[in-house]
């Protein structure tokens, strides 16, 4: 076909509500059954055609190829659009579709005279042998064509061929027709040819049963549809449950990283303010004319000296308590608080069951201390622990320990014995029961 005088033919019907290009009229009635869409024009632009190279399916637009691609891994295709592409002739289609209808309600269908002249061919190359009746057709309507001065055999050729009982259409029929060679010779029809018409009874018989088939038809449509849906949901779902585990995971292994790296800042900060220190006491010692090291004698006046002190305070906090005089840290339970409705404002929305999961992790760790402080193993948490990664530091818990004393130093949240404050630790244990049972924690 001639690429210009096809430019100018319609190959496609286009839906105007949604865009979606059609191959014929049927396929648009499809479309307009599923959807409800009922405004089509017709377009020179031809239906797109991307054939996978790999197992043949067509594909009609960009979207569908690539879906196609992302279910089945095929990623080569051939656009075959000029190939397959077609002139469409909506009218006929519509004439013909309209026609189909008419013929399954039992409505006889008037037809051009191009189409009576194909039926007479069609009743002449009949089989021979076959028994030929003259046609029923409305005794009342020929009487008055008969009236009219028509003669039988022309009347009852326009009664037949127009399938009507209207007087004026069959006079119609006879004027266009007068010419023809066999307008006036009887007219008779095989016996499998003859057109049996419905009564009103029967017509409307048909027509509700063919109302029920489009409706059954419909439904099971929609249900296809449906499931197609269910099916297209499950599947996203699915893929942005895998996407939001990469995700968390991708995140685990970002806050370990940030973690190691953190940790030999940390290392190298505190080698290098070890080195200053030890070089500012080996000057001030040759200063004062000693030797660079520390004699064993001013080693143990060291220990003895730091006992003392730690003894001293033990002693004041505990007089204190006797006396009614302890007084509440106020100002590191305020820090304290702060930092959990951080976390809850920070992670609250997109990761609720982590930071419940934080709270609950960190009052199990200040409830361990509390019951027995003597023991090391629940005054240190190491920092590439799994367990503390994922359910603390991941939303940012680390800090809460370190206002209740923990200290980093680079590998692991250390809590020195005489740092173990049963009252803070206490009121902190309050806090994070008041996060975890009050709706409103961190929103008002």
């Amino acid at each position: 076909v001639d690429a210009g005088i096809m430019s100018t033919q319609a190959l496609s019907l286009k839906c105007n509500v949604c865009g979606v290009q059609l191959r014929s009229v049927a396929e648009a009635q499809s479309h307009g059954e599923a959807t409800g869409h009922a405004d089509f024009v017709e377009s020179t632009a031809a239906v797109l055609n991307l054939q996978c190279v790999e197992c043949g399916k067509p594909c009609r637009s960009e979207t569908e190829k690539d879906i196609h691609t992302k279910r089945t891994g095929h990623a080569t295709f051939v656009d075959k659009t000029n190939e397959t592409a077609a002139a469409i002739d909506s009218e006929r289609e519509m004439k013909k579709l309209d026609s189909d209808m008419k013929a399954e309600l039992g409505i006889e269908v008037k037809k051009s005279k191009t189409e009576t002249t194909d039926d007479a061919m069609d009743v002449d190359s009949e089989d021979p042998n076959e028994e030929k009746i003259a046609p029923e057709v409305d005794a009342k309507c020929l009487a008055e064509l008969e009236g009219m001065g028509f003669n039988v055999n022309r009347a009852t050729r326009a009664l037949y061929h127009t399938g009507t009982d209207n007087v004026e259409q069959a006079v119609n029929w006879i004027v266009e027709h007068e010419n023809d060679a066999d307008i006036d010779t009887p007219l008779l029809i095989a016996k499998s040819k003859i057109k049996v018409k419905l009564t009103k009874e029967e017509a409307r018989v048909k027509a509700e049963e063919l109302r029920k088939s489009m409706a059954a038809k419909k439904e099971k449509e929609e249900r296809e549809m449906e499931r197609l849906r269910e099916q297209e949901r499950i599947r996203s779902g699915k893929e942005l449950l895998v996407a939001k585990r990469q995700e968390e995971e991708l995140q685990l292994k970002r806050n370990i990283e940030a973690r190691r790296i953190e940790k030999e800042e940390v290392a190298r900060a505190k080698a290098r303010i070890k080195e200053k220190l030890e070089e500012d006491r080996i000057a001030r010692r040759l200063k004062l004319g000693l030797p660079a090291e520390l004699t064993e004698e001013e080693r143990a006046k060291e220990r003895e000296r730091e006992e003392k002190k730690a003894a001293a305070a033990a002693e004041a906090a505990k007089k204190k308590a006797e006396a009614g005089l302890v007084v509440k840290p106020v100002e590191k339970i305020d820090a304290l608080r702060k930092i959990l409705v951080d976390i809850k404002k920070t992670h609250g929305e997109s990761n609720n069951d982590g930071v419940t999961t934080c709270f609950k992790t960190l009052l199990l760790y200040l409830g361990n201390v509390m019951k027995d402080p003597e023991q090391e193993k629940f005054r240190k948490i190491k920092l590439d622990n799994a367990a503390f990664l994922k359910r603390v530091a991941g939303v940012g818990g680390g800090a809460f320990l370190e206002k209740c004393g923990f200290v980093n130093d680079g590998e692991s949240l250390t809590l020195p014995r005489d740092q173990v404050d049963k009252l803070l630790f206490n009121l902190a244990g309050g806090e994070i029961s008041g996060a975890l049972n009050n709706p409103f924690f961190g929103v008002l």
